[in-house]
């Protein structure tokens, strides 16, 4: 490769490290460019976009972006998975794309500057959605103030049912 070629890969690699929320390193060999085009397909719906990269071009980009520990989670040929918004998503739609394919294998992860191993990337993929925690905590917090109202409303709802009671014995 020429080296502006080399130094515009680096560049554009440091800008994406930078923009990324979770980079997911991934070994790919066995896939098919088929298989590769149908992974970023996949990846282009959960807001996710798949690279390969050299490790050299990588390390360089890594280091430009302040994220020298992507280093740490690359081994060998890797495919670099790079989620923007939401890291569970990314997460979770390249678990479904494994599930379907024996030849991508995920090798390890990076949130932030915490490097993640092949494990703590399959819990994240695992997580419900991020609104559906909302959706859980919002929940959570109604659930006493549903408990109050029940235990302040019992007394009432026992007088109303008395008084019926004498009301259906006084029509009778």
């Amino acid at each position: 490769m020429l080296r502006e070629k080399k130094t515009e890969i680096v560049a554009r690699l440091a800008d994406t490290l930078s923009r990324s929320t979770i980079v997911i390193a991934t070994s790919y060999q066995g896939l098919s460019a088929k298989g590769m085009a149908e992974l970023r397909g996949a990846l282009g719906g959960g807001g996710a976009e798949c690279h390969v990269v050299k490790n050299t071009l990588v390390r360089l980009a890594g280091e430009r972006a302040s994220k020298a520990q992507v280093m740490d989670i690359i081994d060998g040929p890797t495919a670099l998975v790079f989620g923007y918004d939401d890291a569970g998503q990314a997460a979770r739609t390249l678990d479904r794309y494994i599930k379907s394919s024996e030849f991508v294998v995920i090798k390890g992860g990076l949130v932030g500057e915490r490097v993640l191993s092949a494990q703590e990337v399959m819990a994240l993929a695992n997580l419900p959605s991020r609104e559906m925690l909302l959706s859980q905590l919002v929940a959570q917090l109604q659930s006493p103030m549903v408990r109050l109202h029940n235990v302040l409303s019992s007394p009432l709802r026992g007088l109303q049912n008395v008084l019926q009671g004498r009301i259906q014995a006084l029509a009778a």
